[in-house]
């Protein structure tokens, strides 16, 4: 298994930029600072994720990862800044300027005062500045007591600005309070329907309220509460919105070892309003209580995770998702060569090629993922311990919206210019090199979970080469050295939208 997946050792970070296009195309692991030979060559590493791939690199960078990670990159893919919930990296991987001390907490400063990290998923998560392309709003917590898995007491915001310190940003307001409550750990972010503002959230724990935050060009303009009518607890799972924002779920948890009530509670969510409505209960009985959740990528289809070995799948297209569930995977049991620990079911990521990343609760060196999320049933293939790391790993988990959620006209119009306009989509297209000898490669941003077709015309209007491009994907290259020198035209289109660019064949 491990000679079939590609992993290329190399020592700086700006070497891989070429491998991965987009804000969320980075994955960060690595939770020790020294390697675990002879499994390991590098202490921490990095995933970079393509249209279809995970390419899988050794780095000595010196932040720790556990569950807790932010990072967000350019829309080539270079990391810009990262955080582990204890400081702020820059893309240097020093620390930013005034980024140390994320989350003033007793006990995060206790955790974070040996280099360390924080054990919580979903503690953090970075979104750009509405309107300012220099500035990014880092949404955070710690925990309370003196437990690091416990509940967070206070909710910040700190904002980064990209402009500063050659470019390397700088942190210029930092652990702002902007809830203090009793709150369940995780936060989770969806785009405005006007395509430009965020809409984020976090749960209020021993309650069945929900903390909604509005980010605007204005910063934060307004903070609301919701009764959602389902209680939570205090220590709930994994919580997402869909790709497409029209669903939100998030994992209840209670009871005790051995007689353990687990349910997925989905809701339907109003981008305008940012409103919760019609909730739908998924409900079992376990052993052990567990925390993975995630949404496929066109939307229909949440995973989820039970006892930290059954996978199951849910329709959420059906008024009955309880009835809709069906086990998709039964963990293996496999035994990480390291120290050792089961590869167990844990935390779960959708990743920007489609595929669900599957993490493990203990420290191992091999993550599992689902290959087709968005098919029925057994299809949709989980595929356990098939992605080997490069260095020692527990339960890593990167907290990304869908930063690519463009505008619902239903509501009001589009501040962002060229995204899903009604009759135009901006798909940031080009081709190089241009003019070209036959080797092409093209960028593109297709709109939200939609296929595309590049077509290639010559002078005469006649189509002599086509491509259907996978939803989620933004680069290809083509061998277009069968065709004569010349001028052609390059068409992409999708969802209705079009758009068309020269190309210039010229072979000597």
């Amino acid at each position: 298994m491990r000679s079939a997946i590609l992993i290329i050792f190399l020592f700086f970070v700006s070497i891989l930029s070429a491998f991965a296009q987009g804000l969320n195309h980075n994955f960060l692991i690595g939770d020790d600072a020294n390697p675990w030979p002879p499994y390991t060559i590098y202490p921490k590493g990095i995933i970079k994720i393509d249209t279809a791939n995970f390419s899988i690199f050794g780095l000595s960078r010196k932040m720790i990862f556990f569950d807790a990670q932010a990072n967000i990159s350019n829309e080539m893919g270079d990391i810009l800044f990262y955080t582990n919930g204890c400081w702020i990296a820059n893309a240097l991987e020093d620390t930013m300027q005034n980024g140390a001390g994320l989350n003033p907490d007793p006990v995060v400063t206790q955790v974070c005062t040996p280099p360390s990290a924080l054990p919580l998923p979903q503690a953090n998560i970075i979104l750009p500045f509405p309107g300012d392309s220099t500035k990014y709003v880092l949404f955070h917590h710690g925990a309370s007591q003196a437990d690091p898995f416990s509940y967070p007491l206070v909710f910040y915001y700190s904002v980064i600005d990209m402009s500063l310190n050659n470019g390397l940003g700088a942190v210029i307001q930092k652990n702002q309070i902007l809830i203090q409550d009793g709150l369940n750990r995780g936060i989770s972010a969806c785009k405005h329907a006007n395509g430009r503002d965020w809409w984020v959230v976090i749960l209020k724990h021993t309650s069945d309220t929900i903390y909604k935050v509005l980010l605007t060009d204005q910063g934060i303009s307004n903070v609301s509460t919701q009764s959602l009518g389902t209680f939570h607890g205090r220590n709930e799972g994994q919580r997402s919105f869909s790709p497409d924002g029209k669903k939100f779920a998030y994992r209840y948890i209670s009871g005790t070892v051995g007689n353990v009530l687990e349910e997925v509670r989905l809701f339907d969510f109003d981008r305008c309003s940012g409103t919760f409505s019609n909730p739908k209960i998924a409900s079992w009985t376990s052993a052990y209580g567990s925390l993975g959740l995630a949404f496929s990528s066109n939307s229909k289809y949440l995973y989820t995770v039970s006892n930290f070995d059954t996978l199951y799948q849910i329709n959420t297209d059906t008024s009955n998702i309880q009835a809709s569930m069906q086990v998709v995977a039964i963990n293996d049991y496999f035994i990480s060569p390291v120290l050792p620990h089961r590869t167990s079911f844990f935390t779960m990521y959708l990743a920007a090629n489609g595929k669900i990343t599957i993490s493990s609760g203990g420290g191992v060196v091999d993550l599992g993922y689902i290959n087709y999320p968005d098919s029925a049933g057994l299809a949709c293939d989980v595929q356990q311990h098939a992605l080997p790391m490069p260095c020692f790993v527990v339960g890593p988990h990167v907290n990304h919206p869908n930063y690519y959620l463009g505008c619902d006209t239903t509501c009001g119009p589009c501040f962002v210019v060229g995204i899903n306009e009604p009759g135009k989509h901006d798909f940031k297209f080009s081709l190089s090199p241009n003019p070209s000898s036959g080797a092409v490669k093209i960028i593109y941003q297709l709109p939200q979970n939609k296929s595309g077709v590049f077509d290639l015309y010559d002078i005469t209007g006649k189509k002599v080469f086509t491509y259907t491009l996978p939803p989620w994907s933004t680069l290809q290259h083509f061998d277009l050295s069968f065709l004569s020198n010349g001028m052609y035209h390059a068409v992409l289109t999708s969802d209705g939208y079009t758009k068309a660019e020269k190309l210039v064949l010229l072979r000597p």
